[in-house]
């Protein structure tokens, strides 16, 4: 097995505790807190652990996890901050402003149906005089 795909299994493995540890922490709502409710050793946290908070507390970022456990350019693992951009930010400003604009939806016009000449000229029953 080479070191990079010995990596990928480790990403894997460090994915797969991540989610469990967001998706099985305690909310407290008492005092805005995010607790995790079991130890999981390959992140390093413990039971107990603040992991998100309104407050000043340091919060868990994977990135640095990948970090901690010696991963080679853990940027390649992570989705870049909405604030910089993902996928969707790529799509919408390379790939769909080179593509030509749609003149179809900019050249349609409805048809009104012509109908009967409506009574009193359209308004309604509460304002007829």
């Amino acid at each position: 097995m080479t070191k990079r795909e010995a990596q990928k299994q480790l990403v894997a493995g460090l994915k797969v505790e991540w989610t469990s540890l967001w998706c099985e922490r305690f909310n407290d709502k008492v005092r805005a807190e995010g607790v995790s409710l079991a130890d999981y050793q390959k992140l390093k946290v413990n039971r107990g652990t603040i992991i998100h908070a309104t407050r000043s507390c340091k919060t868990l970022y994977f990135k640095e996890i990948l970090k901690d456990n010696l991963v080679e350019n853990p940027d390649r693992y992570i989705q870049p901050a909405s604030c910089e951009g993902g996928w969707n930010k790529f799509i919408k400003t390379q790939i769909t402003s080179i593509s030509a604009p749609r003149k179809c939806a900019e050249s349609y016009v409805p048809v009104k149906p012509k109908g009967a000449q409506t009574k009193k000229g359209g308004r309604g029953w509460l304002h007829s005089h």
